[in-house]
């Protein structure tokens, strides 16, 4: 079933993504244009995540294949390097919320100065070539206005509605001690709502408490949590 789901997020991407550099006129006055812009940057925060299971072995029990999947999602996110995320994203596990969380910023709890240092620690000059090349390749074929609007704005949003669900709400200061030796928070139970805002990763405690669990089923860890908690 992992292994069916990431399929499909990383179809639905690329099958999205062509259909409006294609058929989507980028107009100010075109309401759909907006519409797809959120689609797509929903899809790009799907794919992430897709690559975030990965990391944790949860889309195949078949190593190669599950590492091939999060090697490609995250490229296609924004040619990052897997490897490097892997580093990074067990040392959060390890340590969340202090000096050696990679995720977390000690110096400021500000949004935007916490995203900036977010982004740059997982920006490298390879990859910035790499999308130079790739977007260079694109305009090839499509307009640059489209691929702009349709392709690299869809991306940054994604970073937002990542850094913000994944990072910023559940590991913020202060930090109580219902938050564990996790210091996650995690918000309210609203399956509907943690669906749209960030693919279950809102149910940031539960995810920290069971990392191998993929994003698809934490709702399911979230009943369970509540129930224990109401008894």
């Amino acid at each position: 079933m992992g292994l069916i789901i990431a399929l499909a997020i990383i179809g639905l991407w690329g099958a999205h993504l062509f259909y409006i550099l294609s058929f989507v006129d980028v107009s100010l006055t075109n309401p759909w244009m907006y519409l797809h812009i959120l689609v797509q940057s929903y899809l790009y925060t799907g794919l992430f995540i897709t690559g975030h299971d990965a990391m944790h072995q949860s889309i195949s029990r078949r190593k190669w294949l599950n590492n091939a999947i999060g090697t490609v999602s995250v490229f296609l996110f924004a040619a990052m390097s897997y490897k490097r995320l892997i580093r990074n994203h067990w040392d959060h596990h390890r340590y969340p919320g202090t000096e050696k969380d990679p995720d977390f910023n000690v110096k400021s709890q500000n949004f935007f100065a916490w995203w900036f240092r977010f982004m740059v620690r997982y920006t490298t000059l390879w990859q910035i070539i790499a999308m130079a090349v790739i977007f260079n390749l694109l305009k090839i074929k499509f307009d640059v206005p489209a691929l702009i609007l349709f392709w690299i704005v869809p991306a940054f949003i994604g970073t937002f509605q990542l850094f913000y669900f994944g990072t910023f709400v559940p590991h913020r200061e202060p930090h109580t001690a219902e938050m564990g030796k996790y210091r996650a928070r995690s918000q309210r139970r609203n399956h509907l709502l943690a669906m749209l805002s960030c693919y279950f990763f809102g149910y940031h405690y539960e995810h920290h408490a069971y990392p191998g669990i993929p994003w698809w089923r934490l709702y399911r860890i979230k009943n369970e949590s509540v129930k224990n908690h109401d008894h």
